[in-house]
């Protein structure tokens, strides 16, 4: 992957491949000067088509090209039957040739799981059981036969029900948290420290928030693990991976954000969604939306909603997950909650009443902001 990042202002020959990735995709017109790779510059209509890009793929919308926004155009940029596809445990295929072979498989009425573009072993199956029902090899790949037979394949199911893909929390009327486990990812860390404003830095904050609600998490009966230490930063992948080895129920992911424009200001959480597939997680959206409206009910942060987003630990997490942007370092405001401890003992609060009242039935539930950590404890302690 290319770890580097590009912005206005820059050129030279990856440059040259994102713009051809942009037109490749109909964000850019093609430069009619044809400059060689080297000279070929990031200007104002490459920053816009990235922003667009950005904005259709469910990521941060800031024009400069990141790692993970390097990554997503590359396989923005795949079409059904330009390579051959199967199944690798260790490195699965991704991109958007793997969308339209689920879609396919989905309207054919084979279960595909969530349409998130990678080629897991649920697509793996459905392919086999696609390529046994019109005879062929059933080995699970996707090559120019199996090609050949999607585009002949009617879009009748093939004598197998329809699914909707979907993702589903293991509970959802336990009033009790004992024996539910939930990871809590504190972002960046080690030699990445994400955004730092004076003394105030955030893969610091974030691994003490993460600190508290770990506490207070297992203070109710639930089984809390962290996906990093103080001191190292492992990949969204490789944490994905780890709330999964872990049978995790539920992913709470800690961050911060900032903007140039200093008024920016409020909290935001996000769950997995992509404006290209269509698709979303439903359990991931509620989740995010109980934890949004906890912390706004309890705090004066203001309330910037719940989005979609396609970052790799919403899309690789196989259980409902959130994304928590909990306020802006560069607002003076949003900085001062942040460092003051009492307030992220309530944020640490809203958290853990949220991931309650995903397992409260409605007739158990409570209004917003009402629920304390108290009243849990003692609610587990009578359960028990």
């Amino acid at each position: 992957m290319n770890r580097q990042t590009y912005r206005l202002g820059d050129y030279g020959p990856a440059v040259a491949e994102i713009r051809a990735k942009l037109v490749r995709l109909g964000l850019l017109a093609e430069d009619p000067t044809a400059r060689r790779p080297e000279e070929a510059s990031f200007e104002a209509a490459t920053e816009l088509a990235v922003r667009a890009f950005q904005q259709q793929r469910g990521l941060v919308a800031s024009g400069v090209v990141d790692p993970e926004t390097f990554r997503v155009l590359d396989e923005a940029c795949w079409s059904l039957g330009d390579r051959l596809l199967s199944y690798h445990v260790s490195n699965p295929l991704v991109g958007d040739d793997v969308v339209t072979l689920q879609q396919r498989l989905i309207e054919l009425g084979f279960d595909v799981g969530r349409v998130d573009g990678v080629y897991g072993p649920m697509v793996e199956r459905a392919v086999r059981e696609f390529q046994r029902a019109v005879g062929l090899p059933a080995d699970g790949s996707c090559g120019p036969a199996t090609f050949k037979a999607l585009a002949r394949s009617a879009t009748s199911p093939l004598g197998v029900r329809p699914v909707t893909p979907a993702d589903t929390p293991r509970q959802r009327v336990s009033p009790s948290l004992p024996g539910k486990v939930v990871v809590i990812d504190p972002g960046h860390g080690g030699a990445d420290p994400g955004h730092i404003v004076g003394d105030l830095v955030e893969a610091e904050l974030m691994f003490e928030l993460a600190s508290r609600i770990e506490g207070r998490l297992t203070a109710t009966g639930v089984r809390a693990f962290l996906t990093r230490g103080r001191d190292n930063c492992p990949d969204d992948v490789t944490r994905a991976a780890f709330a999964n080895e872990t049978g995790a129920d539920l992913v709470v992911s800690l961050h911060i954000d900032s903007y140039p424009n200093e008024k920016a200001n409020g909290v935001a959480t996000y769950y997995y969604g992509s404006g290209v597939t269509g698709t979303s997680s439903a359990e991931g959206a509620r989740f995010a939306g109980l934890i949004q409206r906890e912390i706004v009910a309890r705090t004066d942060l203001l309330d910037c909603k719940t989005h979609p987003m396609s970052q790799d630990l919403l899309r690789y997490t196989k259980m409902p997950a959130a994304r928590l942007e909990l306020g802006y370092l560069t607002n003076p405001g949003d900085a001062a909650r942040l460092a003051d401890s009492g307030f992220r003992d309530v944020i640490a609060e809203a958290v853990v009443v949220a991931v309650q009242r995903v397992y409260l039935s409605p007739d158990q539930d409570a209004p917003t902001g009402v629920l304390r950590l108290s009243e849990l404890m003692l609610t587990e302690g009578a359960d028990t």
